[in-house]
């Protein structure tokens, strides 16, 4: 059963850390796979499960930049993953299926933001490729290893999700192309995705998890000149942040480590989460918290699985 969107209290908020969340749980023994866990808030992630005792596989697009990046964590692992290449996925997955092992969490971090327009597949809008259906398509492949862990899958959305709902009328842009529309897209996609996993999954002790992690100034940002972010707010002319309610990506790391990982979320699942805890449903707030209605209606979800299983040919639980 879905669980409703309102806070239970976590005893944590907007600026714990992953460390802090992570304070006397041992995952000893557990596996966890996180995408893009080698940049940003993916890192944070990586650094904080493998030092609560977590093996963490860390399939990446740059092996050899997540490589150095995480050279000094113990217990980590890197592969290839190109998340907009649908081959490349498969890959992956089989790669990973023929160890036999079995996963605990899967943190679908990796993603890109306001990227220029370009296609990915048989063109497939890139960043509703990348973000979301790159990693749909993970999940399905690697349901064997997730069903036998009865794994937690958190899905990292955004508050941008606010910006737009699905555009079934118009998914790839074909009238007119706004990157940040497109992200958006991408995002409420990112919460279905959990919604709908979540429901099928429950059965088989499989939850899952959606997300907002909070403004961070990370390299998501890699598709935004000077100028716009200055124009935002986020930093001044000299490229120090200005605005107060950014996170540190440290912070930025807690609500997805939150949501793998806290014993106060037993039996629950299907939610989006912020700040470490269940968001409640968006008002008019001009800061955009809470989850709209649109990345949160089951119908909207179980539409998107469809939707996403035809496009990728891929669908663990036909």
């Amino acid at each position: 059963m879905t669980t409703p969107q309102r806070r239970i209290g976590s005893g944590f908020g907007r600026r714990s850390t992953a460390r802090e969340v992570l304070d006397g749980i041992d995952l000893t023994g557990r596996l966890a796979v996180v995408t893009g866990g080698y940049s940003g808030i993916g890192l944070e992630t990586t650094r904080a499960l493998a030092e609560a005792g977590a093996r963490v596989v860390v399939p990446a697009r740059r092996p050899g930049a997540a490589a150095e990046a995480l050279d000094g964590i113990g217990g980590v692992e890197v592969d290839g993953l190109e998340l907009s290449d649908q081959g490349d996925v498969r890959a992956f997955a089989e790669r990973f299926l023929e160890t036999g092992r079995t996963i605990d969490v899967l943190v679908n971090n990796a993603g890109v933001m306001a990227r220029p327009q370009a296609v990915a597949g048989p063109g497939w809008e890139y960043q509703f490729a990348t973000n979301h259906l790159g990693h749909f398509t993970l999940a399905n492949l690697l349901w064997p290893a997730l069903a036998e862990g009865g794994a937690r899958v958190v899905s990292v959305s955004s508050a941008g999700h606010h910006s737009s709902p699905i555009r079934w009328e118009d998914p790839w842009f074909a009238r007119g192309y706004d990157r940040w529309l497109a992200y958006g897209q991408s995002k409420t996609a990112n919460a279905l995705f959990a919604l709908h996993l979540d429901r099928l999954g429950e059965p088989f002790g499989v939850r899952a998890f959606s997300l907002h992690p909070g403004a961070i100034l990370t390299p998501l940002q890699r598709h935004m000149t000077h100028a716009e972010m200055v124009e935002r707010g986020w930093i001044d002319e000299d490229g120090r942040l200005a605005d107060p309610g950014f996170k540190t990506p440290e912070q930025g790391a807690a609500t997805q480590v939150w949501a793998a990982t806290s014993p106060r979320l037993a039996g629950m699942g299907g939610v989006y989460c912020e700040d470490c805890d269940v968001a409640v449903p968006a008002g008019t707030d001009p800061e955009r918290a809470g989850v709209r209605d649109h990345a949160a209606d089951p119908a909207q979800a179980e539409r998107l699985w469809a939707f996403s299983a035809e496009l990728t040919g891929e669908n663990a639980f036909a």
